[in-house]
């Protein structure tokens, strides 16, 4: 109401101010200046008059007004003023204009007709809808945008952040430094440096330094250039230090478990990392001897301002010190609780450990049948030996698929392409039972095969399978047609779980056709042989990986008791022995090396079939060399040799083929160098294949290349290329390896 009065007098006092005449016997106004009037004459004196307007006809004209305060305001339409005076004629020159007359003097309101503000039509008329407006850019706007970009550029200076040590990394958390020294404008460094300021001072706190400050200041460099110059001035002040440490929890076995568990000690810099890493420590080693409940509270760090010191305070809920009891299981299940069980490596009653419950749980992950599989302590109030409460473990499962398609590619020169492809069903027959068929094609190998495996046989860790396959082999050493039935009990690595120890036991029986080189007629014939073998195997591995090792060895030992039969029974023995080590000489360089001795006893070498003799050279054994070209060599006529065609390597009249032999020696020496995902080694090889029943050690062959790596989460892919030292006639000039996981 009180708005709307104010509008309409201000409406009506504008039209209305030619018409009145200030009285000066009114308070709060003032006379007018005098009219100019020639010299002789003098200004008449002022005679009071009646107001022109009236108070009851100024009241009269207003326009009514609601008493709604939420009502909108009245139209301007609606307020009426009265008409201008006219003006008067101008007068001729040199005389006297006549004083223009006075309005008579009325006090009837009808007297003064009300007269209309002019009106605008357009403001009258209603608002168009948002929907009608064209939002459509123009044509150079729509086409992409303003290639013209505002950019200044900014330097960034730091003071006072090196010698407190966070400098390194205030650099890699700082916005300034995040924008390349490129901004929109001032504004957006400005901000960029008030961020920073706080980075500053929370980084210097984190270190002990509570009582630091942080200053930016912005400006040209140099002036009126429009490149900014930066600066974060930082001082940390005095480094707080750690005064009395105070640990309340209830009391533990040993009565110093807690304080000894927190490598904290009074006097050490008051620095965050130092003790959240050390109430990290709390809650590993606690867990690991007999509190799997422990819950650590908020801590507590009273400063003083007058030796710079922290007192620290930290409360410790225990909960019981417990021991194993029992085992549950639930959700979607893979095998039921009678097979879970196979798993721990603890037994009940034992104090409860948190190491022993990871291990379980990595077994458990290892079957490869899960999705998500979990170990969870839960308390019973049960009482357990030793004033200890049993804790129940709970295994939550959530089977995974069962079935797994699996390939594996590689090359070699001398063995050509192998392509290998594997399905498998990992729990056609539960729990654990697999289904494992397998195909393989080859430039040289072709074959398949169907494998029943039992994981976790009985114990953990224990697998047992059995198996059946059909090969065809064709390499220059010998041409074989082979079918095997075969049985194993195993304990193995698998890239999830890296043992220690490891071994197998088994035996085998193969029927193979087979060509071999007769000297006696001096060419090459099939025979038959029929060969029944006992498998041995015993592992030794320190390495810190399966695919990938940097550090560590490793000690394998084959032996395979066999007997051959081809016109008579010859029982032998084949053994193999094999140690490699890797030395790590910097963090991105491991010196590899290996060396592998194998040998047969008991037979003759004509006696034993090719397939079941020692050979070397290949991408697995001494690089440089085709697949088998090392050892002993026979020269035969070339079947491919053309008479009509110019003689040469390819086409010779006869051709060296291998023959294989009793015992073989190799070593092997590599430089493997790493940046990022890739990696170059260098390398030397070397070996050879004899037919003494024990390796001489003499004219040993070398091979030397350099080889390229990609790291991958599932190991390295290798690519190595080789060429012999001395190459003889007959052997590779340059030589191929593709394949998956290191060379040893």
């Amino acid at each position: 109401m009180r708005i709307a009065l104010c509008a309409g007098s201000a409406l009506i006092a504008g039209p209305l101010a030619a018409q009145i005449t200030p009285d000066p016997t009114r308070p709060g106004q003032s006379a007018p200046a005098a009219a100019s009037t020639p010299a002789a004459e003098a200004p008449a004196p002022a005679t009071p008059t009646a107001p022109i307007v009236p108070d009851t006809q100024f009241e009269a004209e207003l326009p009514p007004l609601s008493s709604d305060l939420n009502a909108p305001l009245e139209s301007m339409q609606s307020f009426e003023t009265p008409a201008a005076p006219t003006p008067a004629a101008p007068s001729r020159p040199g005389t006297t204009a006549a004083p223009a007359p006075l309005a008579p003097q009325t006090t009837d309101p009808a007297a003064i007709p009300p007269q209309p503000l002019p009106g605008e039509p357009v403001l009258a008329q209603p608002l168009p809808p948002l929907a009608t407006f064209d939002v459509t850019p123009p044509a150079e706007v729509a086409g992409g945008p303003d290639p013209r970009t505002v950019e200044i550029r900014y330097t960034v200076v730091l003071e006072g952040l090196k010698d407190a040590g966070v400098e390194a990394q205030f650099k890699d958390l700082s916005a300034l430094e995040d924008g390349d020294g490129k901004a929109a404008n001032a504004t957006m460094v400005s901000a960029r440096a008030r961020e920073d300021e706080q980075l500053a001072v929370r980084l210097l706190r984190s270190l002990g330094y509570y009582d630091a400050t942080a200053v930016s200041t912005v400006e040209q460099n140099p002036a009126n250039s429009g490149n900014l110059r930066a600066t974060i001035s930082a001082t940390p002040g005095q480094r707080y230090k750690l005064g009395d440490i105070t640990v309340r929890a209830n009391a533990t076995i040993p009565p110093d478990l807690i304080r000894r568990e927190l490598p904290l000690k009074s006097g050490d810099p008051l620095e965050a990392t130092r003790i959240q890493g050390a109430e990290a420590n709390v809650s590993l080693k606690l867990p690991q001897q007999g509190y799997p409940f422990v819950k650590l509270g908020q801590r507590d760090i009273l400063l003083d301002e007058r030796d710079f010191t922290g007192d620290y305070t930290l409360p410790v809920e225990t909960g019981p010190r417990s021991s194993f009891g029992t085992i549950s299981t639930e959700g979607d299940l893979a095998f039921d609780l009678d097979h879970v069980q196979i798993f721990p490596r603890f037994k009940p009653g034992q104090l409860y450990d948190a190491r022993l419950v990871d291990d379980m749980r990595e077994a458990l992950i290892a079957t490869g049948l899960f999705s998500t599989v979990s170990v969870e302590p839960q308390r019973t109030g049960v009482p357990g030996p030793d004033t200890t409460e049993q804790v129940n473990l709970l295994v939550r499962q959530n089977k995974g698929p069962a079935r797994r398609l699996t390939g594996e590619a590689g090359y070699g020169t001398g063995q050509g392409v192998r392509l290998e492809g594997t399905w498998q069903h990992r729990n056609l027959f539960a729990p654990e039972g697999a289904l494992i068929v397998n195909a393989v094609a080859g430039t040289q190998e072709q074959g398949a095969g169907v494998t029943f495996r039992r994981s976790n046989a009985g114990r953990r860790d224990r697998t047992f399978q059995v198996g059946a396959s059909a090969n065809r082999s064709n390499y220059d050493a010998f041409e074989a047609f082979t079918g095997t039935l075969s049985a194993r009990w195993s304990y193995d690595s698998t890239p999830i779980w890296q043992k220690k120890w490891t071994y197998y036991y088994g035996g085998e029986l193969i029927g193979t056709n087979e060509d071999v080189f007769d000297f006696e007629r001096n060419e090459r014939v099939r025979r038959t042989y029929g060969i029944a073998a006992i498998p041995l195997f015993l592992g030794l591995d320190t390495s810190d990986d399966l695919l990938n090792p940097t550090r560590g060895f490793r000690v394998k030992l084959n032996l395979s008791p066999e007997t051959s039969v081809q016109g008579s029974v010859r029982p032998y023995i084949r053994s193999m022995l094999e140690v490699t080590g890797y030395f790590p000489v910097m963090d991105n360089l491991v010196i590899a090396g290996r060396a592998r001795a194998g040998s047969i006893a008991g037979i003759s070498r004509d006696d034993l079939a090719p397939s079941r003799r020692y050979y070397a050279g290949g991408g697995g054994s001494v690089r440089g060399f085709g697949f088998q070209e090392l050892g002993p060599r026979t020269e035969e006529a070339n079947p491919d040799f053309d008479p009509e065609e110019e003689v040469s390597d390819d086409n010779s009249p006869t051709v060296f083929r291998p023959i294989g032999g009793r015992s073989l020696n190799e070593f092997a020496l590599e430089a493997r160098y790493r940046f990022g995902n890739f990696g170059i080694v260098p390398f030397i090889d070397a070996g050879q294949v004899y037919d003494s029943t024990l390796p001489k050690g003499r004219d040993l062959r070398f091979g030397a290349g350099i080889g390229g790596r990609f790291y991958t989460n599932f190991g390295p892919m290798r690519v190595d290329v080789a060429t012999p030292i001395n190459r003889r006639e007959g052997e590779s000039l340059i030589a191929l390896y593709i394949s998956i996981g290191q060379a040893f």
